[in-house]
């Protein structure tokens, strides 16, 4: 029997219909339909590189117009918890993508974090919308 798939409208494909996946899609479609995030500005699965010859996939990244990256999201599964791991995780990924927000995202909790030109990091208690953070 074939998994379960879900359709992507990022990635405009289906994809395996795993946990992780469903809070993924539905935190997107919450950035795209209630906070006004361009959903062509979205980058899902990016790739970038970590070290010498290591390569991982961003869960996903929003670009300023300019194609900048603004937001780092990282997603898990519902059962899986947002520890300083995961928060270390979406650190090591902003080394090379350097967007000034990181999002970690389990569909119960939500952590955002504005990086700002120091490197000093600050939690956020709201998700900011697509027009408070640009001009």
């Amino acid at each position: 029997m074939a998994k379960s798939q879900i359709y992507c409208p990022f990635r405009r494909k289906y994809v395996a219909a795993t946990p992780e996946e469903y809070v993924r899609q539905t935190f997107l479609r919450a950035l795209v339909e209630q906070y006004g995030y361009p959903q062509s500005l979205i980058g899902v699965e990016v790739p970038i590189a970590v070290g010498a010859g290591v390569e991982k996939r961003c869960d996903a990244v929003v670009y300023t117009k300019n194609l900048q990256p603004l937001m780092l999201l990282e997603f898990k599964a519902e059962h899986v918890a947002l520890t300083t791991e995961v928060l270390d995780q979406a650190a090591v990924y902003n080394t090379t993508v350097h967007a000034p927000y990181l999002i970690l995202a389990n569909g119960k909790q939500t952590v955002v974090a504005h990086i700002n030109e120091q490197r000093q990091i600050t939690f956020l208690d709201y998700i900011p919308a697509w027009n408070q953070l640009l001009p």
